[in-house]
């Protein structure tokens, strides 16, 4: 007994020893008004997957001066596959032509048929091999926000010097959600917005515009709409690319256009470079003109993929739903070729008309 009650006793003094100061401050911890950390109160506020470091990157000012950019081709191997020998030969001759910038995987370069595990892959590609040569300009766009966020972190990670964003397409938005769509990935690094209502069914009219110009990242606009549209922006010192290769030319020296943001230019770079760097020159324009619309007699990029295959630097597969020009339309980019001259187009092989059966296309990949 007397072992029992000096250990009942133990008990009671023990419970009579803890501290009522803290259970005093616990109950005030949990009464005070807790505060969130500065950054989550900012309204809209995101924070990207983002490096600070300045070795590499690249500012919206240095964007702004490219004035030929090539919506580069992907070319695939014959079970659907990106041919990244192929591919990088096509960015050499962009690079050795002038080119100062390309776009990966935009609509030429098929990314609405890549996986963003592809998309992100080529862009990190592109840039380990030409970053030092050539602006990197990766089509991180999409119409969910949630992705374009995610695809725009990821491409700004494998080091993308700026990214490309469409407006929001087919589950279309008003005009303040166009603003919120892109005020959410501005802030990540320099941008360029890409107007073609042809394809999205949604014009970006100049309010949107002028709304987000107010981020420092905001390189510019690649424009589809005209040169009467173009010439808004450029008074109120916005750049602007031309994205119509047939009012390129004008564009650039009649309404100020910075350049232009070209699918010619993946078969005539050096001419392409002329057209935007050398002055007027209406004659050699006009050569151009009956290229670039039999290059969009069908939806971009049928044209170009037929065409390349037929000069012999890419394989002649196409990536469902694309399927090559038919054989009249193929016999006469032959012509064009022979009219404008083999030497001012990419590559070094005779070029071809090709039958329908060496063309390979590939639904699943």
């Amino acid at each position: 007994m007397p072992i029992l009650k000096s250990y009942g006793a133990c008990l009671r003094e023990s419970s009579f020893q803890f501290p009522r100061s803290h259970r005093i401050d616990n109950y005030k911890r949990r009464n005070v008004k807790w505060r969130s950390p500065q950054a989550a109160i900012i309204p809209d506020f995101h924070l990207p997957m983002r490096s600070f470091e300045v070795k590499n990157r690249t500012s919206a000012e240095d964007i702004k001066a490219l004035r030929l950019i090539t919506a580069i081709k992907t070319p695939y191997l014959p079970d659907g596959r990106f041919d990244l020998e192929a591919y990088d030969d096509l960015v050499n001759m962009q690079i050795e032509n002038g080119a100062e910038g390309v776009i990966v995987g935009g609509t030429t370069g098929e990314g609405q048929l890549m996986s963003w595990d592809e998309h992100i892959m080529l862009i990190g590609h592109t840039v380990n091999c030409f970053g030092g040569s050539v602006k990197v300009i990766g089509n991180t766009g999409s119409n969910s926000t949630r992705e374009a966020i995610h695809a725009t972190e990821q491409g700004f990670a494998v080091g993308m010097h700026a990214a490309l964003h469409i407006n929001p397409y087919y589950g279309k938005t008003s005009l303040e959600g166009l603003v919120s769509h892109f005020n959410s990935v501005l802030p990540m690094g320099p941008t360029i917005i890409y107007n073609v209502p042809s394809r999205t069914g949604q014009d970006i009219p100049p309010h949107v515009v002028n709304t987000v110009a107010q981020s420092p990242n905001l390189a510019g606009i690649k424009e589809c709409v005209g040169n009467d549209r173009i010439e808004q922006y450029t008074g109120n010192r916005i750049v602007v690319w031309s994205g119509n290769d047939d009012q390129c030319h004008d564009a650039r020296w009649s309404h100020g256009a910075t350049g232009v943001i070209s699918v010619t230019s993946n078969l005539v770079p050096g001419l392409m470079h002329k057209l935007m760097f050398n002055g007027k020159n209406a004659s050699l324009n006009a050569k151009l003109l009956p290229l670039i619309q039999w290059l969009f007699e069908e939806p971009n990029p049928i044209g170009l993929n037929t065409a390349l295959a037929q000069l012999g630097v890419v394989r002649p597969v196409f990536r469902l739903p694309y399927v090559p020009l038919p054989l009249e339309k193929r016999v006469k980019f032959v012509e064009l070729v022979n009219e404008i001259g083999r030497e001012n187009f990419v590559g070094e092989k005779d070029v071809q008309v090709l039958d329908d059966d060496d063309f390979i296309l590939v639904g699943r990949y």
